[in-house]
């Protein structure tokens, strides 16, 4: 028996990578039974009799797991934000920062289409990135969209690393994968439009060796489904107001109406970005009215 990692998924195959080698194998019948469907990240044991035919035995813990794409223990994920067309929006971008912490993965912050903004609008984008790395998310903008700087920054941040690179459509996801590693040439566009409303298309996940890391190689990080989530929780999920609220006065604090609140305090001496407060507002809102979903699917 040996340990691997699946690399890999196709048509119920799944590539296991284990000491330099790639292993096909399937998945033991009772993993069905038990409704257990490996994933690409998976840790596994696998035994088999040639690098063509094996069976996976067992899955080990996971660290986390994600439906869309379907991947284990990703460590980080890059989310490609563009400053204009589409039009940037911080509440767009906060919501997929919070699904990515949500997971209990490192958020990073990659801007493109820096070319189409005036220089203006570039020094806010300046500021903005420097609030966020306040917060303590690594961001990559540089003036140039795709500059060898931010490039070489990003590369640093993927070695040894599994990474899920997630964006609205027309963020510049694919051109982005493009220039980290040229010969990929990725169909940049509707790379997925086809992919996921297709109803019997044979779904390929995979994970490939980039910058000395591994990247899901699926552009398809949902950030919009429905967080399921206690409000009294959200706090959490924004670094800074976490870091301030053992200083609120009440245990609990929602950071909304109680006195003594650190967060309020801290967003009064401009300390907190009012764009992330105002954010934080809506969704516990959005938050407060959901009705509780139980026995939800996976």
């Amino acid at each position: 028996m040996a340990e691997g990692q699946i690399r890999q998924s196709l048509s119920g195959f799944y590539d296991v990578f284990s000491d330099g080698e790639l292993y096909r194998t399937r998945a033991r019948g009772n993993f069905r039974k038990k409704r257990i469907t490996p994933l690409v990240g998976d840790r596994v044991r696998f035994e088999s009799s040639s690098p063509k035919e094996g069976y996976i035995l067992e899955i080990l813990p996971r660290d986390n797991a994600l439906t869309r794409p379907p991947v284990a223990n990703i460590d980080q994920g890059v989310v490609v934000t563009a400053v204009a067309s589409p039009e940037f929006s911080t509440n767009l971008l906060d919501r997929q920062l919070i699904a990515l912490e949500v997971s209990h993965i490192k958020p990073v912050i990659y801007f493109t289409k820096t070319d189409l903004i005036t220089d203006d609008r570039y020094q806010q984008f300046v500021t903005l990135a420097a609030a966020y790395r306040q917060v303590g998310y690594p961001v990559c903008l540089s003036r140039e969209p795709f500059a060898q700087d931010g490039l070489d920054q990003l590369r640093t941040l993927l070695a040894d690393q599994e990474t899920v690179i997630m964006g609205q459509t027309g963020a510049g996801k694919s051109t982005l994968l493009n220039h980290l590693v040229p010969d990929l040439d990725l169909a940049t566009g509707e790379i997925s439009t086809a992919l996921n409303r297709g109803r019997h298309t044979t779904r390929k996940v995979s994970l490939m060796p980039i910058a000395g890391g591994l990247v899901a190689d699926t552009p398809g990080f949902s950030s919009y489904d429905t967080l399921t989530i206690d409000y009294r929780e959200l706090g959490q999920y924004f670094p800074e107001f976490r870091a301030l609220a053992s200083q609120c006065r009440f245990r609990g604090c929602v950071h909304v109406n109680e006195p003594g609140c650190a967060v309020k305090t801290a967003l009064a001496a401009g300390d907190v970005l009012q764009s992330r407060y105002d954010n934080y507002l809506q969704l516990l809102t959005l938050l407060q009215n959901q009705k509780p979903v139980y026995n939800k699917k996976k």
